[in-house]
């Protein structure tokens, strides 16, 4: 049996800026143009806005009718949810980002819910939240704080059909969970904060990392870069995405 080629959707988180300006958007490209340019490179964008503040219907029609049929957006769930209100009672908030989220119809790749590290180890209020979400397979819960990381955390999220977001940063290590046919992997920096290069063995590390999730049911692959300074992110994202393509010629 003919394994199934795996789906990489690589990109960063956000696009506009200004310090990737002549870093990574070349210099005499109007900023009007840098997302039409940051959509030659990549197929997928994590937008942390959303996580900020509200935008218009508008806004999310606009999204979806500027990028192509493959093109995938992540949402990152709003802090009012998950760092204000640690997740209750947030049935009608939770709907109603759901409603505005589902305008980009199939160019909706994943919600990020991103729990605040304060948030009180309590895995019934997150399946109560994972359901209060249109399609619970459609969400990515990334972590905060280890005491979340336990064996009843990772079936909770497997009974729902929720994804696991592992992510790397000076606080917390890659792990190889994989609760759906989907992984998510979020690079902060390994050792510091936003403002770190990934050398080539770290990103043949991330290789390996999907290859081994593959084994573990995993068919398709979100990963965004964090590290925004200087522009490591789109470099980063884009050697890695070339690493995964060369990998999928080399085994199929």
């Amino acid at each position: 049996m003919v394994e199934p080629i795996p789906k990489y959707y690589v990109g960063t988180s956000g696009w506009s800026y200004p310090h990737w300006h002549k870093k990574f958007y070349p210099e005499d490209l109007p900023k009007s143009r840098w997302f039409e340019f940051y959509l030659q490179n990549f197929s997928t964008v994590e937008v942390n806005a959303t996580f900020y503040r509200r935008f218009k219907d508008q806004t999310y029609e606009k999204w979806r009718e500027r990028v192509s049929e493959e093109f995938r957006y992540v949402l990152k769930a709003p802090r009012l949810i998950t760092h204000r209100k640690y997740l209750k009672d947030t049935d009608d908030l939770i709907a109603e980002f759901w409603r505005s989220a589902s305008l980009l119809r199939e160019k909706l790749g994943l919600i990020l819910l991103q729990l605040a590290p304060s948030t009180p180890y309590d895995p019934l209020r997150l399946q109560k939240a994972l359901q209060a979400f249109g399609d619970p397979t459609k969400i990515a819960v990334e972590f905060r704080h280890k005491r979340w990381l336990t064996e009843e955390t990772r079936e909770l999220l497997r009974e729902t059909g929720a994804v696991f977001c592992t992510a790397d940063s000076p606080k917390t290590e890659l792990m190889d969970w994989v609760t759906s046919e989907t992984a998510y992997l979020r690079l902060h920096g390994r050792k510091k904060w936003y403002a770190y290069n990934y050398s080539e063995e770290e990103l043949r590390e991330l290789v390996r990392l999907t290859q081994k999730m593959q084994q573990k049911g995993a068919r398709v692959f979100y990963i965004f870069f964090n590290n925004d300074f200087e522009g490591y992110a789109p470099h980063n994202a884009l050697r890695l995405k070339q690493m995964l393509e060369t990998e999928i010629t080399n085994l199929f």
